[in-house]
Parts: C-alpha cells; sequence; structure tokens
C-alpha cells in the first residue's frame, strides 16, 4: 500500500472515500462518463454487487420503507459508495441501505462515486461505516472494535486513529467484552447504561461484577453510586448488608427503611424519575431527585408545585 493511501486510512474512513488517490470518476475520458468526471457515475442497478464484508445484516423495516418512499419522491441525495470489479461488475462499499432502497423503489441506475480499494481496505471501512452508526449500543461498538483489530490487523492505537477516537475510549469499550454474558444482554437490551457497565468492569472478579450489576438493577443506582460501590468493593470496604441483616434491620440493601422504600417508590411513580433518599442514624438525610434535561428538570419542579 502507497504512503498516500496509507495516511489517507489513519484519518479514517471519510478521508479515503473523499481521496482524490482511490477516486477513478475523475480518471474515465469516455464520453459515457465526461459528466461524471471528479464528481458521480450513474451506474446500472443490475451490475452492482452486496459488500460481502457487510458486516451489518438487520435492517429496520419502516426505516427502510421511509427511506424508500424518500428515493422515489426526491431521488438518491447522498450516492452510493462502489468498487470497480471485472466485466464492467462494481461492489458496494457502503450505502448498503440506499442501494436496498433502491431496488425497492424501482431504479434502474444509481449515482455512484467509483472507487479503489483491496478486500482488506473493503472489510475495513465496511466495519467502520458500521461502528459509525447512530443508534448502536455499545456491545455492538465494541465487537465492532475487536473485529476490526482482530481482522485487519490494526493495534488498539491505529484503530483510534480510524474510528477518530481518544485510545482510552476504544480500550474502554473493549473492555466490556470481558463482562459475564448476562450483564453483557443488559447492556445491549439499554437497561445497563455506559457508565454502569465502565464502573462494573472496574472489578476483577466476575463474582463482584455479578453482584454489583444486581445491585444497580435491584436498587435503581445512579452512575455515581455504582462508581462508588465498585471502589468500596476494590478496596475492601463492602459495606452493602447481607439479605440477612436487611430483614432484621428492616432494612433495604441500600440502607432504607421499609417507610423510606415506599416514599421513594412514590416519588419515582409520581415524578416519573430517579430518586435516590440517603439519611443518617440520627434521622437527617436528603433527597436526590435526577433529571435528564433542562425540559425534564422543569417538567419535575411542576409537579413539586415550586
Amino acid at each position: 500500500m502507497s504512503k498516500q493511501k496509507k495516511a489517507a486510512l489513519g484519518r479514517g474512513l471519510s478521508a479515503l472515500l473523499q481521496s482524490s488517490e482511490t477516486d477513478i470518476t475523475s480518471k474515465y475520458e469516455s464520453k459515457k462518463f465526461s459528466e461524471a468526471v471528479g464528481s458521480v457515475a450513474l451506474v446500472s442497478v443490475e451490475k452492482i454487487e452486496a459488500n460481502p464484508f457487510q458486516p451489518r445484516q438487520h435492517f429496520e423495516k419502516q426505516a427502510l420503507v421511509e427511506l424508500t418512499q424518500s428515493i422515489r419522491e426526491h431521488g438518491i441525495i447522498q450516492p452510493l459508495t462502489v468498487r470497480k470489479l471485472g466485466n464492467d461488475r462494481y461492489q458496494l462499499i457502503s450505502g448498503e441501505r440506499r442501494f436496498k432502497a433502491s431496488q425497492i423503489a424501482g431504479l434502474t441506475e444509481v449515482p455512484v462515486y467509483i472507487r479503489i480499494a483491496n478486500d482488506q481496505e473493503m472489510l475495513e471501512m465496511a466495519l467502520i461505516e458500521n461502528i459509525q452508526r447512530q443508534n448502536l449500543d455499545a456491545i455492538e461498538v465494541a465487537i465492532g472494535y475487536q473485529r476490526l483489530i482482530e481482522e485487519c490487523k490494526l493495534t488498539q492505537e491505529q484503530l483510534s486513529e480510524r474510528v477518530g477516537k481518544e485510545r482510552s475510549t476504544v480500550t474502554n469499550y473493549l473492555r466490556l467484552l470481558k463482562l459475564p454474558p448476562e450483564i453483557q444482554l443488559a447492556i445491549r437490551e439499554r437497561k445497563l447504561t455506559m457508565g454502569h457497565a465502565r464502573a462494573i468492569v472496574s472489578l476483577t472478579s466476575e463474582r463482584d461484577q455479578v453482584k454489583l450489576f444486581n445491585e444497580v438493577v435491584d436498587n435503581d443506582l445512579s452512575v455515581r453510586k455504582t462508581e462508588s460501590r465498585a471502589k468500596d468493593i476494590l478496596q475492601g470496604r463492602d459495606e452493602a448488608p447481607s439479605e440477612d441483616t436487611s430483614k432484621k434491620s428492616g432494612k433495604s440493601a441500600n440502607g432504607l427503611s421499609l417507610p423510606q422504600q415506599k416514599i421513594r417508590e412514590d416519588l419515582m411513580t409520581r415524578l416519573n424519575a430517579t430518586v435516590d433518599i440517603k439519611s443518617t442514624p440520627k434521622g437527617s438525610g436528603k433527597i436526590i431527585i435526577e433529571f435528564r434535561s433542562e425540559g425534564d428538570l422543569e417538567r419535575i419542579i411542576e409537579l413539586l408545585d415550586l
């Protein structure tokens, strides 16, 4: 691979796709592509093959229907990116969903950028494009990073350059794959945030990880509280009361009495927000109400009639 291409790859997917060194539409001089020089060419849908390295297999049905309708009305706004094969054939690099929608819409030709890419680059670009989707959960991102490292023979430093993320961010995602299956499933189902997961994965023992995970789920712990509990466990200060102790004292695992638990649950139901109650042995304490945005805060204030 040339030094120029390495530099393009080092700046990520967009750098390669936008590089004149990989753009062969600008190299066509025939009348057929005269209008596409340096820009876009129209290619028959029948001549385009799917990307064999495409990691994304599931496409949301409703979103695909909406995109198909948009293409029928307005055409393809963002061209597909393909590479040229032999015998006047092309292969998708990016734009799988747009291509599927174009086929459903009945288009016979689609606008494309024609690029130069080998199999290794195809795999890398397909994986990076998939990672850059907006609706991925943290485990899907982590799996994408792991595939780039293993299948594209990248170091974590090289990977961070490809995806435009700090190396520490890449490392944090990769560490999630070491969590027990039930915790990974909770992340995929969005029952556990990245913040919670990072606190849990800091624990070295799988037993401790599962224990803290259950505490988070059972007691609806905030990220900050989860981080505090993880620190306690790491330092050997596991102060969470056992089940027997909780029953004898009439308190839950988070130290609340039964009346306090009832108040907390009532507040959470009324405010539709996460509520935490902190109390001291002397009877004093504080109530913490979490909000997700300025609008959410205003909604809570109205409900509290403040």
